[in-house]
């Protein structure tokens, strides 16, 4: 085979492993999957964190105004 030859056939073959590779869709495993559920888990409970806090300075500033007009 002559160095063209070879070098037309090296291409080719890288070519097609190029392609073959890019062409292999990556599964998830399980730690992916834990990973994301607990990112999700993470999230639900900043929600619920920030709901709770909201509700905690709502009652502090009633509270707040309850002792102002008993002051007055």
């Amino acid at each position: 085979m002559s160095k063209i030859g070879r070098s037309v056939l090296a291409a080719l073959i890288m070519g097609i492993l190029i392609i073959a590779v890019s062409g292999c869709e990556k599964k998830e495993g399980p730690m992916e999957r834990t990973g994301k559920e607990m990112d999700k888990a993470a999230e639900k409970a900043d929600q619920q964190i920030n709901k709770a806090v909201e509700k905690t300075g709502e009652k502090i500033e009633k509270a707040g105004d309850k002792v102002k007009d008993s002051v007055r």
